[in-house]
């Protein structure tokens, strides 16, 4: 049983941990490239609050500087989050689907399935952590920069720590409650208030060590880019990593485990109530084709509250941090090659509306959405029929479209939930940071962002609709979102090709420059339209394709 599980636990979520370690590797090779061609030194003039949020050494070279901008920074809260996924997902998932039961129907205890997820959650984190190194290892090499002052293995060791601390947390807080969104939910919170205040409170005077009661501050507070491994720092994380682990053995040896495969949804309560019977009746349908549209939503809870929690607290950050870099951004801005700001989505980075564009909306955002996106897209029919479930669910008297039509609702809702995020974060960090920026405007390219990710989520459906394969529904539109998105940069600076680059999807996101301009209808129009034509074909594959019998 214990290896049964673990191997299982692995096989369905190393990609998820291979796609983000690739990506983030991806973004150093290209983060140190550019770095190499400006003058850096500005850096070391930026305020101390921008440098500490960001994990910027005080006199960084150039290895230093891109370590600590893209992987203490975007990586470690991108292996946080997926450890916070994992953990949420340990025990609370298996008990709301009904299968922790099945588990224990073996001849093996609560005692080695804990084990087991546990186990899988330290070698996920390992393999995610091992290609952050070996990308780490393989940038300078490969740009021949010389990084002989930096050790990025110390970093990653402190990522590997801080990614099993959250994950651990999350395991806990799920094996007590059994709710994997109060589990993920309430992890995301400490790590984003634990990030914030470990940057910040070390600059107020008199708040020093305040810091120290905020897990962040010992992943870097040692610095670790510079100074090594700080293992001091490392047994803090260690020993926390312990007792959550402790807490999550004793909290579901202890508790009653819930019976139902799906808990009670806010829809069900609403038609259960007299008064708001009829009007939610009449929305969610009949009872069968409801579940499959909640149930398809439901799966990717956990998810979704990470990946909208994450970008509403970046949106939050980066309104305040903007006030704060006064000149040294325009310094930045003029230092920084037109090909890099294209890559990260354009715009004048001495404006807010340039910033925020480069720093949320032009990778971090689509990126987001299409994480949501992509996963119910891919599992939406494939899942189901690898799990063996889809002969089941279509024993019913629902009609494949249907099936189709309720899975790409719940697509939908979920790239539509993760713009709100990205809207309330990106609106409250301009108010913040008082930068005048249209809230309309805001709200416009906050509704691009899911548009654009949702049109990714659709071709994901299509391909799971036409193979009935995961791995190819999620690489297939993940490796065109790539490729898409660098053609544009690269066609849009270049005048005399520029109009090639409309055959770019994310040319109709960004290329109208709606944080300035407003919404551009047509654009929006014509990336609905083929999200809708992505969708309508799904239903024309799946109607036409034998369902697999087997996993």
């Amino acid at each position: 049983m214990l290896a049964s599980v673990l191997t299982k636990t692995i096989r369905d979520r190393w990609l998820g941990y291979v796609i983000g370690g690739g990506t983030l590797a991806l973004l150093l090779l290209m983060g140190m490239a550019v770095y190499q061609d400006i003058d850096i030194s500005f850096y070391n003039e930026l305020p101390d609050a921008y440098r500490s949020l960001v994990g910027i050494p005080e006199n960084a070279d150039i290895g230093g500087l891109a370590y600590g901008a893209i992987y203490a920074s975007y990586g470690a809260l991108t292996l946080a989050g997926l450890g916070i996924s994992a953990g949420s997902a340990a025990v609370a998932r298996e008990e709301r689907f009904g299968t922790l039961g099945i588990l224990l129907g073996n001849p093996r205890s609560r005692t080695h399935i804990v084990a087991s997820k546990a186990a899988s959650m330290v070698l996920l984190t390992t393999l995610g952590a091992g290609i952050l190194w070996g990308g780490g290892l393989l940038a300078p090499m490969v740009l021949g920069v010389d990084v002989g002052g930096v050790d990025v293995g110390a970093l990653v060791i402190h990522m590997f720590f801080n990614t099993l601390f959250y994950g651990f947390l999350a395991m806990a807080i799920g094996a007590w409650t059994g709710k994997t969104v109060l589990a993920s939910g309430a992890t995301v919170a400490v790590m984003v208030v634990s990030f914030i205040a470990a940057g910040l409170l070390p600059l107020v005077s008199g708040y020093e060590d305040v810091a120290r009661a905020f897990p962040w501050y010992y992943f870097q507070s040692g610095e670790p880019i510079i100074n090594g491994v700080s293992w001091a720092d490392m047994v803090v994380l260690g020993a926390g990593i312990a007792v959550f682990a402790g807490v999550a053995l004793v909290g579901v040896n202890r508790r009653d485990l819930r019976n139902q495969a799906v808990g009670v949804t806010l829809i069900d309560r609403l038609r259960a109530n007299p008064m708001t019977r009829n009007v939610f009746d009449r929305l969610a349908g009949s009872t069968r084709v409801s579940r499959v549209w909640v149930k398809t939503a439901s799966e990717q809870q956990g998810l979704l509250v990470v990946t909208a929690g994450v970008m509403l607290s970046m949106g939050l950050l980066i309104g305040p941090m903007y006030s704060l870099l006064d000149e040294p951004l325009i310094d930045l801005a003029d230092q920084f090659p037109e090909t890099m700001l294209a890559l990260f989505g354009g715009g004048d980075m001495s404006t807010p509306e340039g910033f925020y564009q480069v720093e949320t909306y032009g990778l971090m955002a689509p990126i987001a959405v299409m994480v949501a996106t992509i996963a119910i897209g891919a599992r939406a029919l494939a899942g189901e029929e690898a799990a063996h479930t889809m002969d089941l669910l279509l024993t019913n008297p629902i009609r494949r479209s249907v099936v189709v039509l309720e899975k790409a609702a719940a697509l939908v809702l979920h790239g539509a939930a993760v713009g709100v995020g990205i809207f309330i974060g990106v609106a409250l960090g301009a108010t913040l940071g008082g930068l005048d920026m249209s809230v309309s405007n805001i709200a416009a390219t906050s509704t691009l962002a899911p548009l654009i990710g949702i049109l990714f989520g659709a071709l994901a459906l299509a391909v799971s609709a036409a193979t009935g394969r995961i791995k190819a529904a999620v690489w297939i539109p993940a490796g065109l979102a790539l490729v898409f998105h660098v053609m544009n940069a690269l066609l849009s600076i270049n005048a005399g090709i520029a109009g090639w680059a409309k055959l770019s999807p994310f040319y109709y996101y960004l290329g109208s420059d709606p944080l300035l301009n407003g919404m551009p209808w047509g654009h929006a129009a014509l990336l609905v339209a083929l999200s809708a034509g992505l969708i309508a074909g799904s239903v024309v594959l799946f109607e036409r394709r034998d369902v697999r019998q087997t996993g």
